[in-house]
């Protein structure tokens, strides 16, 4: 898939790219990465992105103009983007969902936002969509972007050694991951639990399952309104709920 960053800092992009699971996408030509620098679509000596807020109050805006020529650049010379996400602290909250769907766009478009925000015609205009990765406030939306891109490129088939590691992340079918342990079998007095060292595959299977639902009930209950749970997975919510409310029936 192509993957093309808008950035006034496009050095922030060289050492994560380069590193991991991305480096090597990138490297086995499985993802088509282009960090342009928005400076390079101005007009002016000074290559000034931003200006004064119309209306006056503080912090500068990013100018409309570089943007819209930007994102016609990308037009011109990688092909029509199915998505330009513009990073924004006012955006809809980024979930493994919006991954998987990015993943399948084929080409998507990250506009960094920084200062104080974009003129709003970029919002209307260019933009398809305004992603957040959490409510809190950035410097600017080269990490997002760098997360965005990082959750999407995992996704893309050969990405991972381990396909069926993916499938059964955290937040793919709306569940929290179970606990993982390895070697030592014990250690500092810690023991991993004994299921896991009976090799009897179908209780494993069990254990896991439960911790993943108990997990997620204790930590993000509202996953449950929506995850994709099957049929064995619903029968442990039942009987957990049940015993949070102490009216457990009696065997």
């Amino acid at each position: 898939m192509k993957f093309d960053i808008v950035t006034i800092f496009p050095r922030m992009f060289d050492s994560p790219t380069r590193e991991g699971i991305l480096g090597r996408a990138i490297e086995r030509g499985l993802v088509d990465l282009k960090v342009f620098d928005l400076r390079d679509f101005t007009d002016d000596r000074h290559r000034t992105v931003d200006d004064v807020a119309y209306g006056g109050g503080p912090g500068m805006v990013f100018k409309p103009a570089p943007l819209f020529r930007a994102v016609d650049h990308v037009r011109e010379t990688r092909g029509e983007p199915a998505a330009v996400v513009l990073t924004s602290p006012q955006g809809k909250p980024f979930s493994q969902a919006d991954a998987v769907r990015l993943s399948r766009a084929g080409h998507v478009v990250v506009l960094c936002g920084r200062y104080e925000g974009v003129d709003e015609r970029v919002r209307d205009q260019v933009a398809t969509e305004e992603i957040s990765i959490g409510d809190y406030v950035l410097t600017g939306g080269e990490l997002p972007a760098l997360v965005m891109l990082d959750a999407v490129v995992r996704l893309l088939p050969g990405a991972v050694g381990d396909e069926q590691s993916v499938e059964w992340d955290s937040f793919t079918r709306g569940l929290l991951d179970y606990p993982h342990y390895t070697r030592p079998a014990e250690f500092r007095g810690f023991k991993v639990p004994d299921v896991l060292l009976s090799g009897h595959h179908a209780q494993v299977g069990r254990w896991r399952k439960r911790q993943a639902v108990a997990r997620t009930l204790a930590r993000r209950p509202e996953l449950l309104a929506t995850a994709e749970l099957d049929d064995e997975e619903r029968a442990i919510l039942r009987e957990l709920m049940q015993d949070r409310r102490g009216d457990r029936p009696v065997a």
